[in-house]
């Protein structure tokens, strides 16, 4: 007979206690430890349906064999992009986001555009006849739903069999907070459901060799919803991040297996679906500034692609005791960091002004390459002198005041001078004589310089 025990799960981190403790002595959250009822099973645990469990004996590292990783193509060079090249077959993808940002959209819109793959689509949260609604929107008349199955279950048990008979060339799970075993007595979506279920999709994607793709909610933070260890198990972390108010959505890569981190998709959300943005430079960048202070171009680089993007700042006259200091998509500390160096070392007074910084687009840039950028809008807005719309700037600004050289240079002088800027300025750098570009190079060593060429 099973054994029936209760023990406490603290609901953010997932550690277990044998009795209710207030705060919890691992991630240090107050009330969160609730109760759950555990059966312990025998020892036979249940086994997946068409499996049947092979002995692996320990092996030399030398006598391993290297094989190229088959990949499937997804037809989308944005996703491709970011999963490394293409899905590999046998590995485990989680892919988060807000809700509402486009994940179901995503992938279902990747399903329809991939002809010739079997597809079995898992939904958890919406019917047959939602699927088939948002399906007819994103395909229209092109069709692409001959090889897409839709099952709306979940019970993982259930979820198994049906894949062993249809034997999917790609499996689909929207989302995982919603399936559930009858391994574990926890409600779905609770730690323990949510870890039980991703460690059996990943026996099951590693010995049958079929892709899975995992739909994850995040909590109020921004992280993963349920354990940590969801994010550990999987193979693949993409993050599915934008403003619902902006149309353009962002798919970065945090944990990947088969390839870069460093990669990032660019999409554009439009009524039939999430179209895919190739030149992000010519949608981010607008033709209206011409004669308005506080606009900078920045040549900033997300992973190993480089566009230029519009810095804007205004600067005003503190109504309130305290000036207010704001940033939307740039770190606020780096800013007043900025700002502090802006006075310190260029003797420019801003403690009694309020800043106010924008990265237009709604995206958030981590590029340390924009802050000479950021700088010159905020100056440019402070002495309401526009800066020439030929001129575009990359380079970090370090803390005595001095423009430090920042990676991929050639990268970003290729990018201005394709989008027909004529001056770029940047860090003085050595091996950029061979160059030869037709736009104008402006080397400067501080952030003194660089003011002189933009406002005389």
């Amino acid at each position: 007979m099973a054994k029936t025990a209760s023990v406490y799960v603290c609901s953010d981190c997932g550690v277990e206690s044998l009795k209710w403790i207030g705060k919890c002595p691992s991630c240090g959250a107050w009330n969160t430890y609730v109760e759950k009822v555990v059966r312990k099973e025998p020892a036979t645990r249940q086994s997946i349906p068409g499996m049947e469990r092979s002995g692996v004996k320990p092996q030399l590292l030398r006598d391993v064999t290297l094989k190229e990783e088959a990949r499937v193509d997804l037809h989308d060079a944005e996703l491709n992009r970011v999963l490394g090249g293409g899905l590999v077959k046998g590995s485990l993808v989680l892919i988060g986001g807000e809700p509402g940002i486009g994940k179901s959209t995503l992938v279902l819109q990747t399903v329809l555009q991939s002809e010739g793959l079997c597809t079995m689509y898992v939904s958890g949260e919406e019917s047959a006849q939602q699927l088939k609604l948002r399906a007819d929107r994103l395909s229209g008349d092109r069709g692409g739903t001959d090889n897409c199955y839709i099952l709306c279950e979940t019970n993982l048990e259930q979820l198994f069999v049906q894949a062993h008979n249809l034997k999917p060339d790609l499996l689909i799970i929207d989302s995982i907070q919603t399936m559930y075993t009858e391994m574990a007595d926890s409600s779905p979506g609770s730690i323990t459901q949510v870890r039980e279920c991703s460690a059996s999709i990943l026996k099951y994607a590693k010995e049958t060799g079929t892709p899975v793709l995992l739909i994850g909610h995040i909590n109020k933070e921004g992280s993963i919803a349920g354990p940590k260890v969801l994010e550990h198990i999987v193979d693949t972390v993409l993050q599915f991040e934008g403003d619902q108010h902006y149309m353009y959505r962002i798919l970065r890569s945090i944990k990947n297996r088969f390839g870069s981190t460093s990669e990032l998709g660019i999409y554009e959300m439009r009524r039939d679906g999430l179209r895919q943005v190739n030149n992000p430079s010519e949608l981010l960048l607008t033709e209206n500034h011409q004669g308005l202070s506080g606009v900078a171009i920045a040549a900033a680089i997300e992973g190993a692609r480089p566009f230029l993007i519009e810095s804007q700042s205004l600067v005003s006259t503190a109504v309130y005791g305290t000036p207010q200091r704001s940033a939307t998509g740039f770190d606020l500390r780096r800013m007043n960091m900025l700002l502090a160096v802006l006075e310190k070392r260029a003797g420019f007074k801003l403690a009694q002004k309020d800043v106010f910084l924008n990265i237009a687009g709604g995206l958030r840039v981590n590029d340390p390459a924009i802050d000479l950028s950021v700088i010159s809008a905020v100056l440019s807005s402070s002495l309401d002198i526009p800066i020439d719309r030929g001129v575009c700037l990359a380079g970090e600004v370090g803390l005595s005041g001095e423009i430090r050289p920042v990676n991929r240079i050639e990268q970003r002088i290729r990018e201005a001078e394709k989008l027909g800027f004529s001056r770029i300025i940047i860090p003085k750098m050595k091996g950029l004589d061979s160059l030869k570009p037709e736009i104008e190079m402006l080397n400067v060593r501080k952030v003194e310089d660089a003011f002189r060429i933009l406002f005389g």
